[in-house]
């Protein structure tokens, strides 16, 4: 917790003759991070895949194609023995792929046929209320045919130019049939031109319109039932092969993995060489596994890590499950670097405890519990439960703020008495019980708490807080820079912002006249100004304003809060508005749709608005005091079985 898992430097060396053994038990353990080999003129070389790579390779992406046209979907299925699938696998695949084969290439015939019947439909269909045979539209040597559309009939305008043609109109489309005498074409298109003509392709075919319009239906028709059946068959076989498939393809892929890895690893005429890293608590059961997989012929090194080697190692977590969701959150910005602090579980604490204060309604928060344990429940992705758990996390946080703030729905629980009178509480008989006087404003701090009435003083204690969570990001980079670099290092470069706040602090209650520290603060301001000029240079000067505006940032917690009471309380007074005047049950019915939609709305906000703006002080005000990130992912040589099992 606090910082990554501490990981060891390994390299693994052995005779080539035992390379192919060495590779299988690294997979099998699925525990170490294979570097990849970069030639360095050593005389080393990377080395080729093993023999069985390219037909591995070759069934991988047959069984893929397959699996593709079949739709074949990830799911949970009971798992296979591996010398079960390996023993089926060329017969079955084989035969899978004649299956699948005749059936891909009658369908892609089929939608051909389909495609080039719409086509001839789409030609034809202009033609349909014009009954003349689409043969007699061709091979004329003396005749000129005009097909197309027009904007209006154009038969008296022909008529003045010629008595000698043969015209169809269809005034519904605008399609005409013009058949003219060659010497004619001239004139008649220049007419036509008037009329905004345009042609239209006529196909190569016999028969009337109406009658090919028919038999292209039927045709048609005949082809949909025949892919209808062709897609039943399809899912029958997919039902029938769909074990075998994700099996196999995880077989596969696992084979694949391997029989390509040694591309990675550096080789001499004789020898090998695995770089690579692993879980510091590991390195013992690694060095177990390759002495039993070699018979103790492959020689495994723990390597001394320098302070080079930080920057490329790679980050495992190493949280407690309660806290492993925000990781998700952490991995949306950055890992962290092998020697800084991983915030995991800070934020496990803040951001939940800033959406809570931000949301803080107990109706709001039962309608999103239940929607996250639901999508939990149904939705089996890997990445969607820990979203979920953080999601639930943040809904116990605002159910508890919602008990303080006594707000369900934007109603007020309690009744509350005012200078303009009472303003009665959602639950008879709860009055609003008053605590003390806040010094800001003139405001009153009562149970529950109603945030509308004290704003100031929710905003002078939300910057408060952002203080605080701004001097902890201090604190917490304080020790990340102790760690790199040393104490006086850190003392100049972050602690020097807490030497600054504390003069500023003695400075205002100086000049307030609550202590008499006025000119002891602005010692230590100069001090810790100093220091800060030290350790960040003219950077640190520019940024000192900053402290101002950080910790107003976090007065987000209670304006973002405020405007999501807002529009709960005016939906809820839209709703009521409604009924009271008329009644009635369409003034009811309108009531309840507002209400319902009009909350449905502000709970999407409130996953959304509380869910950014938590993020943002985490990212921004928080992680920019301490945190780099940019480490790599730990990513070890191995696959996690889901459909087949050793």
């Amino acid at each position: 917790m606090l910082k990554p898992k501490q990981m060891s430097r390994a390299v693994i060396v052995g005779h080539k003759d035992i390379m192919e053994a060495t590779v299988e038990a690294i997979h099998g353990s699925n525990l170490f991070h294979l570097e990849d080999y970069n030639e360095d003129g050593s005389g080393l070389k990377l080395g080729r895949p093993f023999k069985n790579a390219g037909e591995v390779s070759k069934k991988l992406i047959q069984l893929r194609s397959i699996s593709s046209f079949l739709g074949v979907k990830k799911e949970s299925i009971p798992k296979q023995k591996e010398t079960t699938v390996i023993n089926e696998l060329d017969s079955m695949l084989d035969q899978l792929d004649i299956e699948v084969s005749t059936k891909t290439e009658k369908k892609s015939e089929l939608d051909s046929r389909l495609k080039e019947l719409e086509a001839l439909k789409k030609d034809i269909s202009p033609f349909s209320a014009i009954p003349i045979d689409m043969e007699l539209y061709h091979d004329y040597e003396s005749i000129k045919v005009f097909a197309g559309t027009v904007k209006e009939n154009i038969g008296s305008a022909v008529s003045q130019v010629t008595s000698t043609y043969e015209m169809e109109y269809d005034q519904s489309t605008g399609t005409v049939a013009l058949f003219i005498k060659k010497e004619d074409e001239a004139k008649i298109s220049e007419i036509l031109s008037n009329f905004e003509f345009r042609e239209i392709r006529i196909p190569e075919i016999t028969g009337t319109p109406s009658t090919l319009i028919a038999d292209i239906t039927r045709e048609e028709e005949g082809i949909q039932k025949q892919i209808t059946s062709l897609e039943t068959d399809i899912t029958s076989i997919k039902d029938k092969y769909s074990e075998f498939i994700l099996a196999s393809e995880e077989l596969l892929t696992i084979e694949s993995e391997k029989a390509e890895a040694p591309v990675k690893i550096a080789t001499s005429e004789h020898t090998f060489i695995i770089d690579g890293w692993i879980p510091d608590d590991q390195f013992a059961t690694l060095e177990r596994t390759i002495e039993s997989a070699t018979n103790g012929r492959a020689f495994v090194s723990k390597q001394k890590i320098t302070n080079a080697d930080t920057d490329i190692i790679p980050i495992e977590y190493d949280n407690p499950k309660i806290t492993q969701p925000f990781q998700e959150i952490m991995d949306l910005y950055a890992r962290p670097k092998y020697k800084e602090i991983d915030p995991t579980s800070l934020i496990f604490i803040s951001f939940p405890l800033f959406y809570g204060m931000i949301l803080g309604d107990i109706g709001y928060a039962l309608i999103l519990l239940a929607l996250a344990l639901g999508i939990k429940k149904m939705v089996k992705s890997d990445a969607v439960k820990p979203l979920m758990n953080v999601l639930i996390y943040c809904q116990i946080s605002t159910l508890i703020f919602g008990v303080l703030y006594g707000e369900f729905l934007g109603f007020p629980l309690a009744s509350l008495h005012t200078d303009h009178g009472i303003i009665p509480g959602l639950i008879a008989g709860f009055e609003t019980i008053t605590l003390f006087n806040s010094p800001v404003g003139g405001e009153v701090i009562t149970y529950p708490i109603h945030r509308t009435h004290i704003v100031m003083t929710m905003i002078i204690a939300t910057a408060l807080i952002g203080s605080l969570h701004v001097n902890c990001g201090y604190v917490v980079g304080f020790i990340n820079e102790r760690r790199k670099h040393g104490f006086a290092a850190a003392m100049f470069e972050k602690g020097s912002w807490l030497v600054v706040e504390l003069g500023i602090i003695l400075g205002v209650l100086g000049y307030t006249g609550y202590a008499p520290t006025a000119i002891i603060g602005i010692i230590v301001f100069l001090i810790g100004f100093v220091m800060l000029i030290k350790g960040e240079g003219a950077k640190g000067a520019i940024e000192l304003p900053s402290l101002l505006s950080n910790a107003l940032s976090y007065t987000r917690l209670i304006a973002v809060g405020l405007s999501s009471i807002y529009i709960a309380s005016t939906v809820n007074l839209i709703a009521f508005d409604m009924i009271l005047p008329q009644g009635g049950i369409v003034a009811v019915i309108g009531a309840i749709i507002v209400f319902i939609f009009g909350h449905a709305l502000n709970t999407v906000l409130s996953i959304i608005a509380p869910g950014l703006h938590s993020l943002r002080l985490q990212y921004v005000e928080f992680f920019g005091k301490f945190y780099e990130g940019g480490g790599r992912k730990y990513s070890p040589f191995g696959y996690i079985r889901k459909y087949t099992e050793e």
